[in-house]
């Protein structure tokens, strides 16, 4: 299913630019989907090279609307590179889907620097640079934008044998809240989604962790976490989509510094 939505008989996006990182594939992939069926122009970008079977048939779909760049956002070249391509192309940024982001885990007596160095690059440091750089773009045009970071249900509490990751989410909540009111006189919102247990490829690796770390068969992990949802499922990358496309468009004009949790019940806040 892709989502769309229109207001008074038009594309909800019309006319908007929007650039989406961590979007070759599971929610990044949905959201820009639900962007460019609702009328927005969308620059992709994540690191493979090539893009995913699911960005190539967007390519194909919406033609000149959309364009994949590859690229490493903790690069603060590459992430320029990133901001001159898509107003070259598109001439603006009205909004910046801040998704790209990396898990780990395991026991806290074992974290090692390096551990915490990676994560927090790129789900901490690379967002919050880049989250600089597009305002920046945004206030130079004058322009109201809208940011949309990605935190977790994990920025809303810790875990033992997750803590960088929670505490990388935690701060992603924070920044967008410390973002919002810096940029609220600048007619820029900015609102951050918690995703619960979300079924996208990453849960691979997430499972395989935690069989590892649990002692656990795999599958079991996921199997759980889905059944323990209070909808009693894992969400899909659409579901995430709806509230991506709400924070992007008109409808979400008077809220800024909030974060949405959209997780079947898990949190409640």
């Amino acid at each position: 299913m892709t989502l769309s939505l229109a207001q008074n008989g038009k594309p909800l996006l019309e006319g908007k630019v929007t650039l989406l990182t961590g979007a070759n594939g599971g929610i990044g992939l949905a959201v820009a989907y639900a962007y460019l069926a609702s009328g927005a122009q969308c620059v992709i970008t994540d690191l493979p090279q090539e893009p995913s079977p699911g960005v190539a048939a967007l390519l194909g779909r919406f033609g000149d609307d959309v364009e994949y760049i590859h690229g490493d956002i903790t690069d603060s070249a590459t992430r320029q590179h990133l901001i001159t391509s898509t107003l070259s192309r598109f001439g603006k940024i009205d909004v910046l889907f801040n998704n790209a982001a990396i898990f780990d885990m395991g026991p806290l007596l074992e974290a090692t620097e390096a551990q915490f160095d990676k994560l927090f690059n790129v789900n901490v440091k690379a967002m919050f640079f880049l989250m600089q750089d597009v305002a920046n773009v945004m206030v130079d045009a004058k322009a109201n934008g809208k940011i949309i970071n990605m935190a977790s249900q994990a920025g809303r509490r810790g875990e033992a044998l997750v803590a960088h990751y929670c505490a990388t989410k935690a701060a992603v909540i924070s920044y967008t809240q410390s973002a919002a009111l810096a940029l609220a006189d600048k007619g820029i919102t900015v609102n951050a989604i918690a995703p619960g247990v979300i079924d996208t490829p990453m849960w691979t690796h997430v499972d395989a962790l935690f069989a590892k770390y649990e002692h656990r068969p795999l599958g079991e992990k996921k199997k759980l976490v889905g059944e323990e949802v209070p909808l009693g499922r894992m969400g899909m990358p659409n579901d995430i989509a709806g509230t991506a496309l709400f924070l992007a468009s008109p409808l979400s004009d008077y809220i800024t510094a909030q974060t949405y949790n959209v997780d079947g019940g898990n949190v409640m806040s």
